[in-house]
């Protein structure tokens, strides 16, 4: 006899009426579990030696007994702390608005015009983001020093855009590829140029996608460290990855970790509010991409 609509469903073997174990279940919310704890201990720790002082940094307590702010207040103290946050604020800005408006042009060209050589060359700016930053450090280094950017946040965000700009013009491209070519066609026949048919046409459908590459471009340009240890000298032009790491006690003996957490932590704030605030637009940017509709 069928079993109706209705009926339970039975582990195989199990006598009848014995409902079956969840196991999926289980396994999936133990494997969700132990993924948040190993994403999200590492800020929990940073947090708490953050508030943090003397022995209390050896304590193997999370939450400290006696917490305090003084390590917050001693990084803005001892060095240029708010400099170097402005610093890497324009120089993330910088690099994400270019990074976006020579994407979306590319995109354009790479995915509306036909031309010879078009898969190969899609492939060699692919190629400049597989090479390991140290690849290319000594040839950017003698371009920032031919051009009169050392020590500057003009070389920074050149540099940085050599991370950024491969990832972001092969998304958009991706995207560009799905559009309607009735739009285009449509803006032809009304005499629209190509800038008002990529920024006033074509934009608009592509935010999702631009929000979500940017975010990406925003968090690479924000967290690099390598060029920015490297073109940068003086302590006013450096970028908060390379201020945590030269953090230092008056003696140059010992290193202060409760500043280095509380360093940390300011700097990994405000990203993390970021993603919470885009992460549907994150995922439905990326994800919309990858089957044609």
């Amino acid at each position: 006899m069928k079993a109706g609509a209705g009926s339970r469903a039975f582990a195989p073997g199990a006598a009848p009426g014995q409902p079956r174990f969840p196991w999926g279940r289980i396994g999936y919310w133990a494997a969700s579990l132990l993924f948040i704890f190993v994403s999200v201990f590492p800020l929990l720790y940073a947090l708490s030696s953050s508030l943090k002082q003397g022995s209390g940094l050896f304590s193997p307590a999370l939450w400290p007994e006696a917490p305090t702010f003084a390590n917050y207040s001693g990084v803005f103290a001892d060095q240029p702390f708010a400099q170097n946050l402005l610093n890497s604020l324009l120089v993330a800005g910088s690099v994400v608005s270019l990074s976006l408006g020579l994407s979306l042009m590319a995109a354009w060209a790479f995915g509306r015009v036909e031309f010879r050589g078009r898969g190969l060359l899609l492939i060699l700016i692919l190629s400049a983001s597989m090479l390991p930053q140290v690849a290319v450090l000594s040839g950017m280094f003698e371009l920032v020093r031919a051009f009169g950017m050392y020590d500057t946040l003009g070389a920074l965000i050149i540099a940085d855009l050599l991370l950024t700009l491969p990832f972001t013009v092969w998304v958009l491209v991706t995207f560009m590829r799905q559009l309607p070519k009735e739009l285009e066609e449509a803006a032809a026949m009304d005499g629209v140029g190509v800038l008002t048919l990529v920024f006033r046409v074509f934009m608009p459908l592509l935010w999702p996608a631009m929000v979500a590459t940017g975010l990406l471009a925003f968090i690479a340009a924000w967290n690099e460290f390598l060029f920015a240890l490297t073109f940068t000298l003086s302590t006013e032009a450096r970028t908060v990855p390379v201020a945590i790491a030269l953090i230092s006690t008056p003696s140059g003996f010992e290193l202060p970790w409760g500043k280095i957490m509380a360093a940390s932590v300011i700097v990994t704030l405000p990203l993390v509010a970021l993603v919470v605030v885009f992460q549907r637009r994150i995922v439905s940017g990326l994800s919309a991409g990858a089957v044609k509709g």
